[in-house]
């Protein structure tokens, strides 16, 4: 009897420490959705960033084709991963563009530092009355900080493909 209960017990601490170490933490779901995802937290699809909409998606509550960024690609990917039709990108939420960066004309700008408080990467350098400058590699091309500038100092540029960035075409039957 002593026997059967200190095994017992042992299987308890067993228990008791898997439960602990071992826990999953965050939805793995929402995880595996978010890499896919672009990560410029542009927010057109309609939630403020990708890890929201990451997590509408695993709960139901988004649909897959609501990240114009992503385009086509991101889509299939998606559907792909949770076993759904791909389908064409909505475009009430935009439409899909070349990849993009925001360029600052420092001889426009006037130093309101409005641009900086939009900013979801914190790309854009500078304090108030002193010129800005965005920090390229940091840039995700959201254009969220177009609209707050007063003197249209900000412009988009494409960003030139790269061995890193550039993909192989995706089959029409995919």
């Amino acid at each position: 009897m002593l026997l059967i209960c200190l095994l017992f017990a042992g299987l308890g601490l067993l228990l008791g420490y898997a439960a602990q170490y071992l826990t999953v933490t965050g939805d793995p779901v929402a995880e595996k959705i978010e890499r896919l995802l672009p990560q410029t937290q542009c927010a057109q699809c309609g939630f403020p960033g990708c890890k929201p909409y990451a997590q509408a998606i695993a709960n139901r509550q988004a649909d897959i084709n609501q990240c114009p960024p992503g385009g086509d690609e991101t889509v299939l990917a998606l559907a792909n991963l949770l076993g759904q039709t791909a389908k064409p990108l909505n475009t009430a939420f935009g439409v899909t563009e070349e990849k993009q960066r925001a360029f600052i004309i420092e001889a426009d700008c006037i130093g309101c530092a409005k641009c900086i408080p939009p900013c979801p990467v914190d790309a854009i350098l500078g304090a108030a009355k002193f010129m800005h400058t965005v920090i390229a590699a940091e840039c995700t091309g959201c254009k969220l900080c177009l609209a707050p500038c007063p003197v249209d100092c900000i412009i988009m540029l494409p960003v030139p493909p790269t061995p890193a960035t550039w993909h192989y075409p995706l089959p029409a039957d995919a």
